[in-house]
């Protein structure tokens, strides 16, 4: 219900604003917000040649292309006209994101597909897990800890395997299989729920946690400062680490204070000790490493890990593959069998997916969420905040509504302050440290069609700005 109504909201004020924006003669034209593309330059005014002044005509017909840039003194931006059949159009700065028509061929194109690839695949090895039996075998394992943190999830259940896995890859960075392994502990978890339309305790449990999002190996970051020439692209890798297991733990103990959990366990005190002692000592082995050895030894870890799972599995399954016979089944057709599932999955969760990403086209290209963003600085630097870490927060206020947006606010922030300046360093631990919340909602409930998600989105929202908060002082800290 509060998801509805957030979603209605953001989509509703969007449209209001920008056609009172029409209607005053602020905006010339709102095509971009259905028609537009992202990073396209926006039309702000169409006049006939002779309405310039002689200087500019004389420009714009002597210039090879018929078009000239007047370069505007900040805060003001640059200016393009161009000239075509005796009408000039003068277009200003940049889209913020897609508009509706391209936001929803792009979420079949760009999102959808490679989701469904990404599922059919780890589904179709996550099947292989089940039907050899080594996935039953892996929650009895795991089952002393996982039940002090989930009491109402039995003992040796299947969705303790999936969890764990999807816990792993996100700890490992590898979004493209945590997502897989997720939906299925969410279509798990969703067997032992009783009310199929309201979530339970378990799975509100299990998604705030994953949307903590604990990490090690924060590849994609370090990539992007690479690619912006950073002296050293992983000294952000420790501040992500720290930011997102504060993160993680403030999740744990707010849904498991809503949920009257004990949590008084030498068990899970041990097992969050080995965690801690493991990014410690990962930490204090990465830290020693000159700059070569460290880029590649992030670069590869993930990987090799994933790869690791996967052959293990295989492995497993070629050894029991008696098993599979005595299902009447061979390894190969289990495969399928999984792959299906994830497609199936894909097609399920693609309307909320499509629902979430218009509205969030809509929040951005309407100016709302620049309005926003602007008031939150304001009351910042009347505080007396540092700006540079005022700068870096347009980038933790997009991260929970659009990765790509957020994103695209992290890499200006570091070609527009320097890439190894506080700003551009606060920025990369945002975006490592927070996930889409409003897009894991949309698709982790989504997929198993819960409709009332309790207080998930709160929880959720406050871990994000534990989050924020962690980073600034982790950064400050640190740098």
């Amino acid at each position: 219900m509060v998801l509805s109504r957030f979603w209605l909201i953001i989509i509703l004020s969007s449209i209001a604003y920008v056609l009172v924006l029409l209607g005053t003669g602020s905006v010339y034209s709102i095509d971009y917000l259905v028609n537009g593309k992202r990073d396209e330059p926006l039309l702000v005014k169409e006049v006939y040649l002779d309405k310039l002044p002689p200087a500019t005509q004389a420009l714009l017909i002597n210039s090879k292309d018929s078009t000239i840039t007047l370069r505007g003194v900040p805060p003001l931006k640059d200016s393009v006209l161009a000239l075509s059949k005796n009408v000039v159009k003068i277009t200003s700065g940049k889209q913020a994101a897609d508009g509706i028509l391209p936001t929803a061929k792009n979420t079949i194109f760009d999102l959808l597909l490679p989701l469904i690839a990404y599922l059919s695949f780890f589904c179709g090895i996550l099947q292989l897990l089940i039907d050899s039996g080594a996935s039953e075998k892996m929650a009895r394992l795991l089952s002393p800890v996982f039940i002090k943190i989930f009491p109402e999830v039995p003992a040796n259940h299947p969705s303790i395997s999936y969890m764990t896995l999807n816990f792993a890859a996100n700890f490992l960075g590898l979004d493209s299989a945590a997502t897989p392994f997720g939906l299925k502990a969410m279509e798990s978890l969703q067997e032992l729920n009783k009310d199929k339309e309201r979530a339970s305790n378990p799975q509100i449990m299990f998604l705030c946690l994953h949307a903590a999002g604990l990490t090690l190996i924060p590849t994609t970051i370090i990539g992007y400062r690479a690619a912006q020439n950073s002296h050293n692209p992983a000294d952000v890798m420790l501040p992500c680490i720290i930011t997102s297991f504060i993160g993680t733990l403030a999740a744990m103990i707010i849904v498991g204070i809503r949920q009257r959990i004990n949590f008084r366990s030498a068990t899970l005190l041990l097992a969050i000790g080995a965690i801690v002692g493991l990014l410690t000592g990962l930490m204090f082995y990465i830290v020693h490493l000159d700059l070569i050895a460290k880029n590649h030894f992030t670069n590869n870890i993930s990987n090799v890990i994933l790869l690791s799972i996967i052959l293990l599995i295989l492995v497993y399954a070629f050894w029991h593959e008696k098993v599979f016979v005595a299902n009447g089944k061979d390894i190969f057709t289990s495969f399928v069998e999984g792959a299906g599932g994830g497609l199936k999955t894909g097609v399920t969760i693609f309307p909320y997916i499509l629902g979430m990403l218009v509205a969030i086209s809509l929040f951005r290209n309407s100016g709302v969420f620049e309005i926003l963003s602007n008031l939150v600085a304001r009351f910042f630097l009347m505080l007396h905040v540092n700006r540079d870490i005022v700068n870096a927060i347009p980038v933790a206020l997009l991260r929970p509504f659009s990765s790509s947006g957020s994103r695209g606010f992290m890499i200006d922030s570091m070609q527009t302050y320097g890439v190894d300046s506080l700003t551009g360093r606060l920025s990369s631990v945002f975006q490592c440290s927070a996930e889409t919340t409003f897009y894991v909602i949309a698709v982790y409930f989504g997929s198993v069609k819960i409709k009332n998600t309790r207080y998930t989105l709160s929880t959720m929202l406050l871990v994000d700005l534990i989050c924020v908060i962690t980073a600034v002082l982790v950064c400050l800290l640190f740098f």
